[in-house]
Order: C-alpha cells, then structure tokens, then sequence
C-alpha cells in the first residue's frame, strides 16, 4: 500500500490549459453586447477576470467549462464570418434556456457584472464610467 501511494505523489505537476483563448472571445462579445458604453480597457480587464477565475476552477469543472467553451467558441467563430454573425449567435445562445448551455453564458455575466460594479461601483447600467462626483 506504501509503495502504490509513493508511485503516485512523485508524478510530475500537469499544467492546466489556459481558458482565455477559449472562454474570452465569447465573454468578450457578451459584455459587449450586455454593456454596451464599457469602454474598451476595463472590458479587456473584466475579461481577463473572467478567464484568471474560470483557470482556477477545480479540475473536473475545469475541464467541463472548457468543453462548453470550445462549442462556443466556434459557433462565435462561425457566425462571425457573417455581418454582425458573431453578434446573432452571441445573442441567440445566451438566451437558450438549455441546462448547461445557459449557465455558460450566466457564468460568464455573474463574473463580469461582479467584477465591474465591485471595482468601479459608479458604473452606470449600460456600462458607461460615471465620472461625475457628488459633492456633500
């Protein structure tokens, strides 16, 4: 029993794969479309939030949230060869209300909307920086 446990814990590190390549295209275009007036440099930072969070999911989750990324990822790849496809298909699969598909697209908002109004909470609802103070 010893030597079977001893085999087991000299097994190399194995380096998980990044998901911003997979999972950031599609949280890209969905905060776009979601957040319409967020300028380009915070969606980068909020999609890059996304992505740090979904890489530190537990293994098995991991993986299945990469897995759904890679359908989505090319659905968005496909129907971006189109005017405005990548906008369609963005929009058409975050309303399906098919178990894990919508959570997919639940997943990524949650994340986003969090990270957006907890780091910049004066941020109107159309994602545009309110930058007017109020004096007391």
């Amino acid at each position: 029993m010893v030597a079977s446990t001893r085999r087991y814990a000299r097994m190399p590190f194995m380096r998980s794969v990044p998901s911003a390549p997979i999972v950031g295209p599609y949280a890209d275009r969905l905060l776009a479309l979601d957040l319409p007036d967020l300028p380009a440099d915070r969606r980068d930072e909020v999609v890059e939030f996304v992505a740090r969070r979904v890489d530190g999911l537990p293994s098995v989750m991991h993986l299945g949230v990469l897995l759904l990324g890679v359908g989505f990822r090319l659905a968005l790849a496909m129907g971006g060869a189109f005017a405005n496809g990548g906008d369609r298909v963005v929009r058409r699969l975050s309303s399906l209300p098919l178990p894990l598909v919508g959570e997919y697209s639940r997943m990524i908002r949650s994340l986003g909307y969090a990270y957006v109004w907890e780091t910049w909470p004066d941020t109107t609802a159309t994602g545009a920086p309110n930058d007017v103070e109020v004096v007391a």
